[in-house]
């Protein structure tokens, strides 16, 4: 992304000047408030809307055809088992379920569902449902994956797990990851790169690398360093809104 902006309306600017590159392989998280602009620019890199100005480029020339994309709520198809939520990417480009059963059955196993490859989305916790959401979007081996808040209605225990598991996917797939967060915390536990945004209009005012290697586990969680980086970042975040609302102010 290259000074990319979006205006709705021709009026309310919800990004201006964002720029972000990504490397092969990073975790980089988006973390702001609600209203800054996060998810606006995850679509934009999905190709879901177009820019108002500024330019968004990839190494090679084109978008790759096939990014994975994790939404906020898991966005199952109810009446579908596991195994055909799971399958659906497949689906919509021809493809039969036989000639690609054998990976849907990898992934399943990778995020720990192949037990349940039967199962409705009525039948499984939210924990699982998005655990569904996050193999579909593995399942066709994405060069990037988005996800866009996707614990944030999760109980902390659960979202605590998940997180470990989205390392543990991660190592396992060598995947390039952008993921939005209001939670300095998982920032920090995820990340190799945080980018601060500020809202009105969205912009990154603060960028954080985390240097610990992979894998990460409980014990970085109350490690020194995880600390003094999620006290500094929660610090640029605070700084952020409160210039927000002195900008509002005058």
């Amino acid at each position: 992304m290259q000074e990319v902006g979006k205006s709705f309306n021709g009026k309310v600017a919800a990004l201006r000047g964002m720029s972000l590159s990504v490397n092969e392989g990073d975790f980089i998280s988006l973390l702001g408030p609600s209203g800054c602009g996060k998810s606006t620019a995850l679509r934009l890199i999905a190709g879901l809307m177009r820019p108002t100005s500024g330019r968004i480029t990839w190494e090679g020339g084109q978008s790759p055809d096939d990014l994975g994309v994790v939404f906020q709520e898991p966005t199952l198809m109810p009446w579908a088992t596991v195994m055909d939520n799971v399958f659906l990417p497949f689906r919509l480009r021809g493809q039969s379920l036989a000639s690609v059963r054998a990976r849907i059955d990898e992934v399943l196993h990778l995020v720990g569902l192949d037990r349940f490859a039967g199962a409705y989305p009525r039948e499984l916790s939210g924990g699982m449902k998005m655990r569904v959401s996050i193999a579909r979007a593995l399942v066709t081996n994405p060069r990037l994956i988005l996800m866009d808040e996707p614990f944030a209605a999760l109980d902390e225990i659960t979202r605590q797990k998940l997180n470990n598991d989205l390392l543990g996917l991660k190592a396992a797939t060598g995947c390039t990851v952008i993921f939005v967060t209001h939670s300095v915390f998982e920032s920090v536990f995820l990340s190799d790169r945080i980018l601060v945004m500020a809202p009105r209009p969205g912009r990154v005012v603060s960028e954080f690398t985390v240097d610990t290697p992979y894998p990460r586990d409980t014990s970085f969680r109350t490690s020194a360093e995880y600390g003094a980086i999620a006290r500094a970042t929660s610090d640029a975040l605070m700084a952020a809104m409160g210039n927000t609302e002195l900008e509002a102010a005058t």
